[in-house]
């Protein structure tokens, strides 16, 4: 048997997000006598969080107990209240009488979070991963980058176990990609938005394609740098209404281990049916957002008249091309009018939302080890680990790309730190982190149990229902 050149890790993460940062805090502070032995590898030079996003005054749309570690362990070290505390904070905290903090101190406070925390590598590129039979470990190649990206220098670790948190990239529509990816055409993703906002408020007309939360903040934002009379906006979106967000406090369970557990347990086919008709759950915009939108308008309209903008749902853009050196145009079509019609416009901002990122070029290595369902996905398993052939010992732990089998919640905040923690706990064998055996009001499913013909259940109790011969 050959040598090892590195001491095994018991966990490599690959990807350092808020899911793997928080995989990495938890993991950090284990109770119990034997710690684990982690390394976390990410490409970019260091943490950021969507900072093409961080529009002044915008806000989680999830409250602060939604950080790293909170919801599972709420006097930890890593917690946001103990971030506001090093900054000598927590009183004009309490004070403001703050749910929902501004994003920019959310990217701010997991970048405390990563800077602070040791075994974190960013500028690390992961090339390759293998399992290794006969060392009976994951074999997990990286480059090293200098800090303008350029390959400095190769390195190989090993793994019992991994954790991948790729997390998800800007999605652009195909219609819409040779334009995006053209050179010095003005039709870009609303991740870059803050990077080219002063080109797009000088722009004599723009349009606004989306309709979740960034395509309303990128409205509202430019909106209300645009003056009065010459707003030159168009907002654009294929949904049937610029709808809000469903957050009543019921519906929200949709976003508790409960109901990941239950769809979980779901047919895969049931699953693929249920996800796409659920977009209002996450795709929405925030009621707040929406209202901001309509004072905007409404202030506008007070001298006379109506604001320089087009808001119309139930549009798609079919294709789109230049028109001379400086414009754009879409082609339309009205869905339910099924009408065709031509818009030209000076610059496109992209709100279509992202994809998760696929982890096949990552995980060629092990696909002759990964089981797949029906439509190829990877399946994985309760314990967010994907199903391997039983001779790879080690577990592959996935971080945001199990909405197929996890649900909505998947990419939410509010699910981090519990997904964290289910991971360590199947991990390590043991319940470092005891977790809530119910977490909803919302009993998602029928009862499981049949009961005997004559027993009859208390007033109110739900019973399944008996076939009759």
């Amino acid at each position: 048997m050959t040598e090892l050149t590195d001491r095994p890790h018991d966990l490599v993460g690959i990807g350092i997000g808020p899911a793997n940062l928080s995989l990495a805090a938890l993991a950090h502070q284990l109770p119990g006598d034997r710690p684990l032995h982690t390394a976390f590898y990410e490409q970019r030079q260091a943490f950021h969080w969507h900072p093409g996003l961080l529009i002044e005054d915008t806000t989680l749309q999830v409250p602060f107990l939604a950080d790293l570690v909170s919801l599972v362990d709420p006097a930890s070290r890593w917690s946001f209240l103990s971030y506001l505390r090093t900054r000598e904070r927590l009183f004009p905290f309490y004070f403001s009488e703050r749910f929902h903090i501004h994003r920019a101190e959310y990217d701010s406070y997991c970048r405390w979070v990563s800077e602070n925390l040791p075994g974190l590598h960013f500028a690390h590129h992961v090339d390759a991963v293998r399992w290794n039979p006969e060392h009976l470990l994951f074999e997990v190649d990286f480059t090293h980058l200098d800090p303008e990206g350029e390959a400095q220098a190769l390195g190989r670790t090993h793994a019992r176990n991994l954790a991948i948190g790729i997390g998800t990239a800007p999605y652009v529509p195909e219609a819409l990609r040779p334009l995006a990816d053209a050179p010095g055409v003005p039709v870009l993703h609303s991740a870059d938005y803050l990077d080219h906002r002063e080109r797009l408020l000088a722009a004599e007309h723009v349009t606004v394609v989306g309709s979740g939360q960034s395509g309303a903040e990128v409205f509202l934002d430019l909106l209300r740098r645009r003056p009065a009379g010459a707003e030159g906006l168009t907002w654009l979106t294929r949904t049937p209404a610029f709808a809000p967000m469903e957050y009543s406090k019921l519906g929200l369970e949709h976003f508790t281990p409960d109901y990941a557990r239950y769809f979980h347990a779901l047919p895969e086919a049931v699953r693929d049916r249920l996800l796409p008709a659920q977009w209002q759950l996450n795709k929405g915009i925030g009621a707040g957002t929406l209202a901001a939108i309509h004072d905007e308008l409404y202030r506008r309209t007070l001298g006379g008249g109506w604001p320089g903008t087009v808001l119309t749902p139930g549009v798609h853009v079919r294709t789109a091309g230049r028109v001379a050196t400086t414009k754009i145009e879409l082609h339309l079509e009205h869905v339910e009018q099924s009408t065709r019609t031509r818009l030209t416009t000076n610059a496109v901002v992209l709100a279509t939302g992202y994809r998760e990122r696929p982890l096949e070029p990552l995980l060629t290595g092990l696909d002759a080890y990964i089981r797949r369902d029906g439509k190829e996905r990877p399946r994985v398993d309760a314990h967010h680990r994907l199903v391997l052939d039983p001779s790879v010992t080690g577990a592959v732990h996935i971080q945001n790309a199990q909405q197929h089998t996890h649900g909505v919640g998947t990419p939410d905040l509010g699910l981090t730190a519990w997904r964290s923690a289910t991971i360590l706990n199947s991990l390590t064998g043991t319940e470092p982190y005891p977790l809530p055996g119910r977490t909803a009001f919302t009993s998602f499913g029928a009862p499981q149990a049949q009961l005997p013909r004559q027993a009859q259940p208390p007033a109110g109790e739900l019973r399944p229902l008996v076939e009759q011969n």
